[in-house]
Formats: C-alpha cells, structure tokens, sequence
C-alpha cells in the first residue's frame, strides 16, 4: 500500500520568500526510514554527507522524543506505515545535519492509502512547490 507524505520546512536556512514551501511524496507503507531520508534528500537536491535522525515530538524543541537514528534499529526496522496515526499533539520531524539543523516535519496527508500502480517506482515526489533550500549558501 502506498501512503501519502507532505514534507515542509519546520526550521533552518530556509529562503523567507518560500514560506509555503513543501514537497508530497509517495512511499510504501511498509518502507523503512533510510528510504524516506534518501527520497527527501533527492526531492530537496541535498547532499546526503551528514548524519540524520527521525523523530516524534510535540515540536522541534520538545524534551520527550521518540528518536530513530543510527544509533538504535529504527531507521531499518520501522515501517513508515506504522508510525501513523501519530497520536495527539505528536509530529514527525526530521533532522538532517546536526550542525545547520534541517529540521523538516512530515505529515501524512488526507489522501487515501492506495495500491501501487504498475510500473511505477517509489518512493517519489508528487508535488512540488516552492525552491528547494540552499544546502550550502555561498555567503558563509
């Protein structure tokens, strides 16, 4: 089955004018996480060189996460599927670059879950809007 992903910027360096910026992506509920991150690096063109996590908060801020990194199985062991419905107030962030600290949150949109259509690969980006982050601005 196949579930629909809205990513958007949730803090870091990203362009003020692109403020409505997000990306939808389709991904198979039972995909793990490495597959997600490596779908938003390449919708987002980044440069997949830092380390990542994925996590369940309230906000990016929160003291009480769920975390999902290299340091424990869930990045390879945890379906995408399974994390949702999330729970109330909780939001799925991802972390990309502990030193820029690109966090971006990820919502399961009303879409329905749907079935794979043939000849299709996935996971992929449906919708795009708004320019993608500069991973390395020149100014610094």
């Amino acid at each position: 089955m196949i579930i629909t992903l809205k990513i958007e910027g949730a803090y870091g360096s990203f362009d003020p004018a692109s403020k409505d910026w997000y990306r939808l992506i389709e991904i198979p509920t039972n995909s793990n996480l490495e597959a997600l991150h490596l779908c938003i690096q390449k919708a987002i063109d980044f440069d997949n060189d830092h380390m990542y996590e994925f996590f369940i908060a309230n906000n990016t801020r929160s003291r009480e996460k769920t975390r999902f990194d290299n340091e424990n199985t869930g990045l390879w062991d945890v379906p995408v599927g399974q994390l949702f419905p999330l729970g109330k107030h909780k939001k799925l962030f991802y972390l990309f670059d502990y030193g820029d600290s690109w966090y971006f949150r990820i919502s399961k949109t009303r879409r329905k879950v749907k079935t794979e259509e043939p000849g299709t690969s996935y996971p992929h980006v449906v919708e795009a809007v708004g320019k993608n982050p500069v991973q390395y601005p020149a100014n610094f």
